[in-house]
Parts: C-alpha cells; structure tokens; sequence
C-alpha cells in the first residue's frame, strides 16, 4: 500500500463541517465592506522578495526568520506573501490608482509565514484586508474603527472583544522619543528578555510591546510616547477618540501599543480578546501615511487594518452555541423504474423557475425508508417523493420533516407553485 501524503506542518484543511462559520464570516464582511463603500481587490500570492524588505524590512522576524523565498528559474528572489498591504500598495502604484484620486480596498486570501505552528497560528493563514487611500484626517481612522464595530455587532462577538488605540505620532516627533526611551532601556538592558535586547539596537519602539512579565514591568515606568507628539497628531488623537465617544464605542488608550517600522504614523488599533489564550489579537491596524512613498510613489496618506480569518472563525465556535446552518430546501427521494432520471429531470426544470431553491437529491439508491433517513439526516424542510404511481400519473408526494402537516401528493406541473409558496 503506497504511503499517505499528509498536508505540510501548519498549512490545515478547512473541512466542510467548519465552513458554515467561514461562509458567515465572508459574507458578512463583505456586506459590511461594500456598506461603507470599500472595492473588492485581488492581488497575487507570489510577489518579488524586495517588495517585502522595503516595507516590512530587514531587520523583521518575518523577513529574517519567516518569510517562504525561493529563486525562480529567471533568478528572480520571489517569496509567498506573509501580508497584503505591501501588494496592495503595490498594485495601487503599479496600476495608477492613487493619481489624484482616493481609493478604498479590500482583498482577502493565504498569507504564509515559517513560524512554529499553534493554535490560531499557522504557517498557511487567511486575511482580510483593508487599505484606504488619500485621506488625511482622523475621520478615516474613526471610519475604520466604526466598520470593524460593525462587524463584531454583526457577528455576535463585540461582547468578547476590547478596542485598544494609541497614537504614534509622526516619525519626528518618534525619533526624539526613541532616543529618550533607548536611554531609559539601556539602564535596565541587564534585565531585559533576550528579544528585548536585541530589539534595544534594531527596533526599540517593539520592546514596549514584549510579552515578557519581566520586561512589561521595565516598560511600565519608561517615557511615554503620547507625552511626546507634536501638536497636530494631539489634535488627530483628540478628535479620533471625540469621534468614538459620540458614537459609544468603548476603548483603552494603551501606551505600548506601538509599531516598529518608520511609516507608521499617528494612529494604531488592536481588538483583542481573552478567549483564545496567547494569540488574543484578531484585528490590527492603523496609519501608515510613509509606506507609498517608501515603495516609490508619490506622497500619499493611507490607513487600514488587518484580520486573521482563523482567530475569528476560533472566537465564532467559543462563543456561539451552534454553528450556522446552511440545510436544503428539499430532499428528493426516487425509488422505482425509471424514477431517476424522470426525477432528476424534473427538479432541474423546477431549479430553472426557483433560481434560489435547495434541493439535494438521492444519487446512491436504496429503498424509501432509506433514502427518508437519508432526507432527516440532511435537515431538509420537505422530502419529494417520487415513485412508479407518482411517475406513470404526472405526480409528486410532499412530505414535512421539520412540522406537523399532512403528507399530500399533487400534480408534479403544481410543485412550482407549492414550492414558491413555502420560500416566501
């Protein structure tokens, strides 16, 4: 017996039994998406390795450690994608759509990045993504964070989830903060966990954010970022947080909630969640008003967030009773000479009239009382049934599954109306 193939570590299977929550989760973003005026985008899976060290940059745990890269056979560096809003910004310079115009975006698919597989953490992922551009204002932002309000209301979730906000000013204003926080670090540098030191020389605005016990009561006490911005991100911040406070949406203003790259500006989000353990962060973004330019367009502001679809779908099954139920119309049951072609036939027909009609039909035989537990087991609201009587007098019987009601048998030309009936 030849050896099973099994999927590679940390790239799962999404298996029919869970995609009720995934189709809820999509549909109801993108009906959220195209409310708030947001285009649908599609980007490519592979993109040159460059993009990624432009903007994620070199000295990144995801370009230094997880990024999938490989040379192709023209000797191009290419590498899977491990986020979307590099290729976003790509294709919005590459295909002119930032030329004196604004654009609101959205693209959803596989990300990858070579990490230690976990629960809602993988090495094949799925986001959705959010890119706007050529707005300047804190609106956006509040936008951004109405949109995704939304969402967790739509979703039953908002219960489980918390709204933290900060400000990161601009990269000047940064720049003389990071030489104040290195300073006070630097005192404590004994103390600090491993990561933490080595960020203290390549990104030290990430130490604020270490999940080490240790390091967070290093950080408690260092300089704070918001006691440093310059006046027009204070007035950004202030109108932001005006802006949810007359629409009562509830937020915590966290201090080390930071970012570690230069073209971050001004304002960052995360709503998290206490319900999946370690990986309690399912949506981040925030302003990254410097990444056009650094990818070689021109001056543009930009904003917008990112979800991991996994720690959702994780945060819909902890929380929801029962998954989403997506049952056929009808089951249609045919025993008898001739029965299944004649009844195959005929629910096309019926199919071409009720374009939105569900019906799943016995493909595999067996007597009546079979294929009716085969028509219980599926949840279906009806069983057709079609037998030799039905199919030599032009008829159809009717049977509920779900109600009380007597079972009927009626011209098979009346089930179109019948069947209209029911779906109204």
């Amino acid at each position: 017996m030849a050896k099973h193939i099994q999927a590679i570590r940390g790239m799962h299977d999404i298996l029919p039994a869970r995609m009720p929550y995934w189709q809820q989760l999509e549909q109801t973003i993108k009906n959220i998406l195209m409310n708030y005026g947001y285009a649908e985008i599609r980007l490519p899976v592979v993109e040159k390795t460059d993009l990624f060290l432009r903007s994620i940059g070199k000295v990144t745990d995801i370009v230094e450690k997880e990024m999938y890269s490989f040379e192709d056979r023209n000797g191009d560096n290419l590498s899977l994608r491990p986020e979307g809003t590099a290729g976003c910004v790509r294709a919005a310079i590459e295909n002119g759509l930032l030329h004196n115009q604004t654009q609101k975006l959205w693209y959803f698919g596989p990300m990858f990045r070579h990490e230690r597989p976990q629960k809602g953490r993988y090495r094949q992922f799925y986001q959705f993504g959010v890119e706007a551009f050529g707005f300047e204002g804190p609106e956006l932002d509040a936008e951004l964070l109405f949109l995704t309000h939304r969402l967790w209301t739509n979703l039953g979730l908002l219960p489980h989830l918390k709204l933290q906000i900060n400000s990161l000013g601009t990269p000047e204003c940064r720049a003389s903060y990071r030489a104040l926080l290195v300073a006070y670090l630097a005192k404590h540098e004994a103390d600090l966990d491993e990561d933490s030191q080595r960020r203290l020389t390549t990104n030290p605005l990430r130490v604020l954010d270490s999940k080490n016990t240790q390091t967070q009561e290093i950080v408690k006490h260092a300089p704070r970022l918001l006691e440093h911005l310059d006046e027009e991100s204070q007035r950004h911040f202030a109108t932001l947080k005006n802006l949810l406070d007359k629409t009562g949406i509830e937020y915590e203003v966290n201090p080390s909630l930071v970012r570690g790259l230069d073209y971050y500006t001004r304002t960052v989000f995360e709503w998290v969640t206490d319900k999946l353990g370690a990986q309690g962060t399912v949506c981040a973004g925030g302003r990254f008003d410097g990444l056009v330019t650094q990818l070689g367009g021109r001056a543009t502001p930009a904003a917008g967030f990112a979800m991991g679809a996994e720690r959702l779908i994780s945060l819909l099954e902890e929380t929801q009773a029962s998954p989403p139920t997506t049952t056929p119309d009808c089951y249609l049951a045919m025993v008898g000479a001739g029965t299944q072609e004649a009844g195959m036939v005929l629910i096309e027909q019926i199919r071409n009239q009720i374009p939105k009609l569900s019906v799943l039909q016995n493909l595999n035989g067996g007597s009546f009382k079979a294929q009716m537990k085969r028509a219980d087991k599926s949840g279906a609201h009806w069983a057709l049934l079609l037998g030799e009587s039905e199919l030599e007098n032009k008829q159809i019987t009717i049977k509920a599954l779900r109600e009380t009601a007597e079972q009927r048998t009626i011209s098979q030309d009346e089930l179109t109306d019948f069947l209209k009936s029911q779906l109204e």
